[in-house]
């Protein structure tokens, strides 16, 4: 790690460009001019604020790695060629890390932190007050502490720096700390800025800076990754030391934590400033399941964000390109049939459970229930002609996944819309044709296609077929998964808890379905039922915001073959020219049984960075 630390040292502010692995934001992407000399940074406001706001840069987003992009049981990347793909069948190592070196790039953003934190001080008083200064510093340990939780989730114990390495530093000294050492440093982090941090910033300006709910949600985050199979009493890392012998992880089982993650996840909630976003906020009259599930994620101004990056301009081109599909857009982030099946019914019950449901013939009326009707006629509900697979799903459901006959999501007009169908189709709707023939179906030579797109979080109000995405904020932590934390944290230390059932409620009355109580009485209070239908919750209400990444992980979940054996439609058929009458297409296929190593639950840190400090030691099986 001593080259890495010595070239940020040497360069002072290096250029947010040339790091590759970061990203930057509008208003957090203003850099000093690179020829002023480091003692010049702290003499104007404007660079010292520049220094701070380049830290933010470090922050990446989980658009375009495995975390939302093919390694879950959510989704599958079409295209074999790409990292992800080789992931999963476990072509990678600490010598090929596939390019996704994160622990280089968090202890670059951390180094850079340490040095605002040392030299913010040097500002004059009159350039710069001492209540800016404060606050300031509390957005950088704010910055370090996400640094560090990110190292945490993703490689596991970490080499602790409380102050800028020198040029002649001695790296072999430095070896990871133990796992609850980590812990606590990220929480303490955190909690060293909950006194300095706002509450609420006053202007959406400030949008992308953190808040004490901000903090809160991280210690939530890794209260619960502390509780969970992995880190919790873990006997599969018995041998995970230092070199000295320095145990790394924990090797007793620790029920507390449980109640300790619970407790974090209700510090946020008690702040009482969050809340499940409802689309009656944005003007209309009344309350759309659908339309408040699908436009929480296209604006940052409002009481579920408790976290996001403001950065427009190019994640939303590529996320609305790749999800969308062919002409215009590349099919390329899929959803898998396992997500499918995993939705609920509109009456809230398993696929399986629910008597009306059925996977025969096709929708003969439109949607009854008319949902996103408010807005315009084209993305909403199932249509008629749609299978019957999708009729009568959860409106979660509609604003998560895109599936076969389905309107292209991402075209305005109508001329875009019929971009996206063959000439028999064009009738203004624009109809995903994922069938073999069509025009988006593995006749085009996807033959790795699953058969649905992802729709969640992709702009109707971007036009693909001319490479228009509208701006809208990365949402790091929202209010629903704090409170799906406290639910599954509580009911493993106390599933009689009648907070449970209640978030559980704010949950489904959101997603316009009913209550647990109503659909599954027989469970409540069960902790191995109830462990399943939050997680199942989890799985649902989070899908492909990286969540399932994490909770497959940290539960010890990635082995079980049912997770790793991935279905797609019978996308390889060919319709015979039936197009969307096909109902060939409609039966479950094996896309791929993924490759599983129980090494893989940490990611491997990269030779290099072994090499460079002789005190660091590698993650267990790599």
């Amino acid at each position: 790690m001593k080259k890495i630390f010595n070239r940020i040292l040497a360069a002072g502010l290096l250029s947010i460009g040339a790091m590759g692995m970061v990203t930057s934001c509008d208003y957090l992407d203003q850099k000093p001019e690179n020829l002023k000399t480091s003692d010049m940074i702290w003499e104007t406001r404007t660079d010292a604020e520049s220094y701070l706001y380049n830290i933010y840069g470090y922050i990446w987003l989980s658009t375009d790695d495995p975390v939302v992009f093919g390694f879950a049981d959510e989704s599958s990347c079409v295209f074999s060629n790409t990292n992800v793909r080789k992931m999963v069948e476990g072509n990678w190592g600490p010598s090929n890390t596939l390019g996704d070196n994160k622990w280089n790039a968090a202890y670059r953003g951390i180094q850079k932190a340490l040095i605002f934190e040392e030299n913010i001080d040097r500002v004059p008083e009159g350039v710069l007050s001492s209540d800016l200064k404060i606050q300031y510093k509390a957005e950088s340990r704010f910055l370090r502490g996400w640094f560090y939780w990110n190292i945490l989730r993703l490689y596991g114990p970490f080499v602790i720096f409380d102050k800028p390495v020198e040029q002649d530093e001695d790296f072999n000294k430095y070896v990871r700390r133990p796992f609850e050492e980590c812990v606590e440093y990220v929480c303490g982090l955190m909690e060293s800025t909950l006194g300095e941090l706002p509450e609420v910033w006053t202007s959406t300006a400030y949008l992308g800076r953190p808040t004490k709910g901000a903090a809160l949600a991280v210690i939530s985050q890794v209260r619960l990754l502390a509780a969970s199979e992995l880190w919790n009493g873990n006997p599969r890392f018995k041998d995970f030391k230092n070199k000295d012998g320095e145990l790394l992880a924990p090797q007793t089982k620790d029920n507390e934590k449980w109640r300790i993650a619970a407790e974090a996840a209700e510090d946020v909630i008690d702040l009482g400033i969050y809340h499940l976003y409802r689309n009656t906020e944005s003007g209309d009259r009344t309350f759309d399941p659908y339309l408040s599930f699908r436009d929480l994620f296209m604006s940052g101004n409002h009481a579920e964000v408790i976290f996001a990056t403001h950065k427009s301009g190019d994640w939303q081109w590529g996320y609305d390109k790749r999800c969308n599909p062919k002409n215009g857009g590349y099919s390329m982030q899929n959803a898998t049939q396992n997500i499918v099946d995993a939705f609920l019914t509109r009456d809230g019950l398993d696929i399986n459970d629910d008597e009306n449901y059925t996977e025969a013939g096709f929708a003969k009326e439109d949607d009854p229930a008319e949902y996103g009707k408010v807005r315009n006629e084209i993305n909403r509900g199932y249509r008629k002609g749609e299978s019957n697979m999708y009729a009568n799903r959860e409106p979660r459901f509609y604003a998560s996944v895109h599936y076969n006959g389905r309107p292209a999501l991402s075209a305005i007009t109508v001329d875009d819309r019929n971009y996206f169908s063959s000439d028999k189709n064009k009738d203004g709707f624009g109809r995903a044709e994922y069938y073999y023939s069509g025009s988006s179906g593995a006749g085009t030579q996807m033959t790795d296609f699953t058969g649905y797109n992802v729709a969640k979080k992709v702009s109707t109000s971007s036009s693909i077929r001319n490479d228009q995405a509208v701006y809208r904020p990365f949402i790091h932590i929202r209010y629903a998964e704090i409170l799906l934390n406290y639910m599954e944290a509580m009911n493993e230390y106390n599933p009689e808890d009648s907070k449970i059932i209640s978030y559980f409620n704010e949950i489904r009355d959101r997603a316009g379905i009913p209550k647990i109580m109503a659909t599954y009485p027989q469970d409540l209070g069960d902790k191995d039922k109830m462990r399943e239908w939050i997680l199942r919750e989890r799985q649902i209400e989070l899908a492909f915001e990286g969540d399932r990444f994490w909770t497959l992980a940290r539960r010890l979940l990635y082995e079980k073959e049912e997770n790793r054996k991935i279905y797609r439609m019978n996308v390889l058929a060919d319709d015979q020219g039936q197009g969307f009458a096909f109902e060939g297409f409609y039966e479950r296929k094996i896309l791929q049984t993924r490759y599983w190593d129980n090494k893989m639950y940490l990611y491997p840190i990269y030779q290099t960075e072994i090499d460079r400090g002789r005190g660091l030691v590698q993650n267990p099986g790599w």
